[in-house]
């Protein structure tokens, strides 16, 4: 094993996750994807670890030419290039290789637990050549999508506004009119786009913005709400290698994912930034959603891999580091702390977080692949909790892998406080938490016809008459059946009683996505459990146990609390919070 290589989700694991639970292929594909996942490591390991320390120091500056970036990171996306992992997940005939979603996530979690910031800039630039590969013209995705998916063009998405926040409908970005040529209508575009991850950067031949933007009428005005934007191509560079109107306002300053820029660009300075509209006019959000969900996907997946790396890290620490004695043991030499049980509890409660997110943003990205109505439906309803949950408990991952290195863990000698600092912004990007609790709550559930949900229930209940029949894990079927019986109940409970009924939606969110992931450890225990490694076997045993023991009575009473509502903080004054 590769110096480094301890702390990457392991091919084991990925190996186990992809073909003995979700099955997504045969042996020769499995053979396949275990050569690229060594071939990935060794190039995580050589190229995007060294430099994840030093690009947290070392952050973007800003001077006259533009936004400079640490020069390693430029060598480890052309090496990433290098071997056709930009286009990864597109079909051949677009240049790509052909890989399922659910792999090319599995490479993924690969490069964002080695150096997430780095691996930031593909995720960003893959998504964007998706979404011009799905709604652009031939001309378009031969411009603009071909040179990202081969890794010489860079991507990224500009939604919010400094005034606007996540509320995209109150974007003032407008759009005017001004001709049309080969690559489609062409407008001039004038505004302000803020934390624009990858906004500029120097490793990339040049940057295809997509930027949401209203068009503008013959009177000036821009429509009103989220129905009339519409998605326009602004390159950095136009296709005769002018520069566009296109200006870096500023950097911003994050407590992670440092190595990535952060920008607030302008558009426009000059008479107009030149773009050219994607699809039909106000279809811009609608378009969006393709790219947001799968980086909503992507963000769970990269604070699943950040919470991996810090477990490892933290039981590698707790297998060398002797500190004190087994309580009612005097005398002796110190022990391994790993033999307290209050480290071994916090080494499983990770191993829990960790390897439960990484499993259900590769369930997520299972559904994406199988291209089928229900797995449509309940892709929609999972994508709020592979967003959130592994943000959420990611960070409580990496906080605990501080706490088991002591003193240690808050100093830069450890990674593991940078991890955290990294993962902090998880439960941030691409959408918060709170938004994807009401989306949840709300067109997921309270406001659809339940044919999601009936689908999921169908699921968990096959997983339960799964166990049933092992007798190491038939004690868990019952109590997961009854959870979803609260879950439901609680819904039920809440039907009618907009708007207090959103009050709650976050500690909601919280208890769902618990059920959604002892329902997943139950499956991949059952799935694991005819596996000839024993230790494997039983590290999915532990944890399964673990979630159903410590963790699913916890979401019991946050559907107390939201079945119970109370009314406080709706109704307190102001005042109050003096």
């Amino acid at each position: 094993m590769s110096a480094g290589a301890d702390i990457l989700p392991s091919p084991e694991l990925l190996s186990f996750q992809l073909f003995d639970w979700l099955k997504i292929g045969g042996d020769e594909e499995r053979e396949t994807l275990l050569a690229m996942i060594d071939v990935a490591q060794r190039l995580a390991i050589d190229a995007f670890l060294p430099h994840s320390r030093q690009s947290d120091i070392d952050e973007p500056r800003l001077d006259a030419d533009g936004v400079h970036i640490l020069p390693a990171i430029g060598v480890a996306l052309s090496g990433y290039a290098e071997l056709g992992l930009f286009g990864a997940s597109f079909p051949e005939n677009l240049g790509g290789l052909g890989l399922s979603f659910a792999e090319t996530l599995a490479l993924y979690s690969t490069f964002s637990a080695a150096n997430v910031s780095t691996a930031g800039y593909t995720m960003l630039t893959v998504a964007n050549a998706r979404v011009i590969a799905t709604f652009g013209t031939p001309a378009q995705i031969e411009r603009f999508a071909l040179p990202e998916i081969e890794g010489r063009w860079f991507g990224t998405m500009c939604l919010s506004e400094p005034q606007a926040g996540s509320s995209l409908g109150d974007i003032r970005t407008r759009a005017v009119p001004n001709g049309e040529d080969e690559l489609g209508p062409r407008y001039r575009l004038t505004g302000n786009k803020m934390w624009i991850s990858g906004g500029d950067q120097d490793a990339s031949e040049n940057i295809v913005h997509l930027v949401l933007a209203k068009i503008a009428s013959d009177d000036g005005s821009l429509p009103g709400g989220s129905k009339g934007i519409s998605l326009f191509i602004v390159p950095k560079l136009l296709p005769d290698g002018s520069r566009n109107d296109v200006a870096v306002a500023g950097l911003n300053h994050k407590m992670g994912y440092r190595g990535t820029s952060n920008c607030l660009l302008n558009f426009g300075e000059n008479g107009g930034a030149i773009g050219w509209r994607v699809g039909a006019p106000g279809q811009g959000l609608q378009q969006m959603f393709l790219m947001m969900n799968e980086a909503r996907i992507s963000v769970g997946l990269s604070a699943a891999a950040l919470a991996y790396r810090g477990y490892r890290q933290s039981l590698r620490y707790a297998q060398e580091r002797s500190q004190g004695r087994l309580i009612g043991t005097k005398g002796g030499a110190p022990v391994a702390i790993i033999d307290h049980p209050d480290v071994r509890r916090m080494l499983l409660q990770q191993k829990a977080y960790a390897e439960g997110a990484l499993a259900i943003c590769l369930y997520c990205a299972h559904l994406l692949d199988q291209d089928s109505e229900d797995g449509e439906a309940l892709l929609a309803l999972l994508t709020p909790i592979a967003k959130s949950w592994p943000s959420e408990f990611g960070v409580i991952a990496n906080d605990i892998a501080i706490q088991v290195h002591g003193g240690y863990g808050y100093t830069r000698d450890f990674d593991v406080e940078q991890l955290w600092r990294d993962n902090r912004l998880n439960p941030i990007h691409e959408g918060t938490t709170g938004i994807q609790a009401i989306d949840l709550l709300g067109r997921k559930l309270l406001l659809s016809d339940g044919h999601a949900l009936r689908l999921l229930r169908a699921r968990i209940a096959a997983t339960a008459q799964a166990a049933e029949v092992d007798s190491a894990f038939a004690p868990f079927a019952a109590p997961l059946l009854a959870y979803w019986e609260e879950i439901e109940r609680t819904i039920d409970g809440l039907r009618g009683r907009d708007p207090e009924a959103f009050d709650d939606a976050t500690l909601f969110l919280r208890a769902f996505g618990h059920g959604v992931i002892a329902w997943l450890w139950l499956d991949q225990a059952v799935a694991g459990a005819a596996r000839r490694d024993t230790a494997f076997r039983a590290g999915l045993g532990y944890a399964c146990r673990y979630f159903f023991e410590s963790e699913l009575p916890q979401g019991l009473s946050w559907l107390l609390i939201v079945a119970g509502h109370s009314s406080l903080v709706r109704s307190m004054p102001v005042e109050a919070f003096a």
